[in-house]
């Protein structure tokens, strides 16, 4: 059997390369995504082919991620309950691809992955494998408790020790981590007590308030059609303007929340994340929107938000109503267009300018100095006309 598996390197996926061999005599193509996590990946085709890989694909598909997949949801403004930017959620789908594409290219028959079976990330990597190829078959380790029986980190060392297979192991961080060009983030281990504070020493895209920049900055940020193009006048590809504001964003620690979310599977899971690219992007594109957006547009695109980020929270990325979503969010973006300035200071973001072509702002109309092309008479009949509900009811209790 041929089978793709999601590699990175690390201790749990040495393993599933070794347990796929022995276990299903498997010709393995491990597939590492360089979405922009900022790991050291040199040397990692070496260490797979040297542990038995029949090849290792190391894929930099950051400027895929950025312009297909985070664009995208930036210009949903997807925030899912209110808070979380999405991060982790909008990388497994492009991943998931991406082993398809190797799948079938190689014709595998088998993806492998590491998610355990708590985990919203399982949902997002297989819906995305059925929604490309029907018939793939998964091989989740976790959820094979039978097949697979470690416990933990401890049996897993003790398995390649016994195989003497090599693996650098450092010390164990107290929680774990996922990171890309959108956002890092941080749960289990010491923040599962959501009572207790994240330690300082954790944070790494965002410095901490206390050594915050202490002079603002004021950033300017060019959009097209909803799409994020420059930053400071300067025209950028699509991964390199998240790495400008994130390097921006990390100086004046833009970005850092700690919540507690719904996970898919039906539990509540604490998250901390760091999003500086993103949170400055969201403010900054909310800006546009509010002077080149016709109000019910608008009013209609925020009422499908909620729905969209739980379809991309929950891995419903190739799904017909996310694509049907994204036609009408695609449409409400055909004129945010323009420049936007935000001040940046101590974890804040500040917008203090917006300008377009496409503005719908005018100042001649709504200008307490002058008349414009507004007769204030007509307010009365409006205003009569929304009260005469509210008017025939207060008859009724008056009676």
């Amino acid at each position: 059997m041929k089978v793709v598996l999601a590699y990175s390197g690390g201790l749990d996926t040495t393993v599933l390369l070794t347990w796929l061999q022995e276990k299903y005599n498997a010709e393995v193509i491990c597939y590492c995504a360089n979405v922009g996590q900022e790991e050291e990946l040199d040397g990692l085709e070496e260490k797979a082919l040297k542990h038995g890989a029949a090849k290792c694909i190391v894929d930099n598909i950051e400027e895929e991620f950025a312009k297909d997949y985070i664009f995208p949801i930036m210009q949903a403004n997807a925030v899912y309950e209110g808070t979380y930017l999405l991060g982790t959620s909008i990388a497994r789908p492009l991943i998931a691809k991406r082993m398809m594409d190797v799948v079938l290219a190689e014709g595998a028959e088998a993806i492998c992955h590491g998610a355990t079976g708590k985990g919203n990330d399982q949902v997002r990597f297989e819906l995305t494998a059925y929604a490309i190829k029907p018939d793939i078959k998964i091989i989740a380790p976790w959820r094979m408790p039978e097949d697979f029986p470690f416990k933990g980190r401890t049996d897993m060392i003790q398995y390649l020790e016994e195989r003497g297979i090599p693996c650098a192991v450092s010390a164990k961080k107290p929680y774990s981590t996922d990171r890309n060009l959108l956002h890092i983030s941080f749960e289990g281990g010491v923040l599962e007590d959501p009572w207790v504070e994240a330690p300082e020493d954790m944070w790494c895209m965002t410095k901490p308030l206390s050594q915050a920049a202490d002079e603002a900055e004021i950033v300017e940020i060019s959009f097209e059609q909803g799409i994020p193009v420059a930053v400071n006048g300067e025209q950028l590809s699509p991964a390199a303007l998240m790495r400008k504001l994130n390097a921006i964003g990390c100086e004046h620690a833009i970005g850092r929340i700690d919540i507690v979310e719904n996970r898919f599977t039906g539990m509540k899971d604490r998250g901390i994340y760091e999003t500086p690219a993103g949170t400055i992007l969201h403010h900054a594109h909310r800006a546009m929107e509010s002077i080149t957006m016709d109000r019910e547009v608008m009013h209609l695109r925020d009422s499908l938000i909620p729905k969209y980020a739980t379809l991309v929270y929950n891995g419903f990325w190739f799904a017909p109503e996310r694509e049907m979503l994204q036609s009408a969010i695609d449409k409400s973006q055909e004129t945010v267009t323009g420049d936007v300035r935000v001040k940046l200071f101590k974890g804040g973001v500040h917008v203090i300018g917006r300008q377009s072509d496409f503005t719908l702002y005018n100042p001649k109309i709504v200008s307490f100095d002058e008349a414009g092309g507004y007769d204030q008479t007509d307010a009365t009949g409006f205003i009569k006309l929304n009260a005469l509900r509210l008017r025939v009811r207060a008859a009724l209790q008056n009676k």
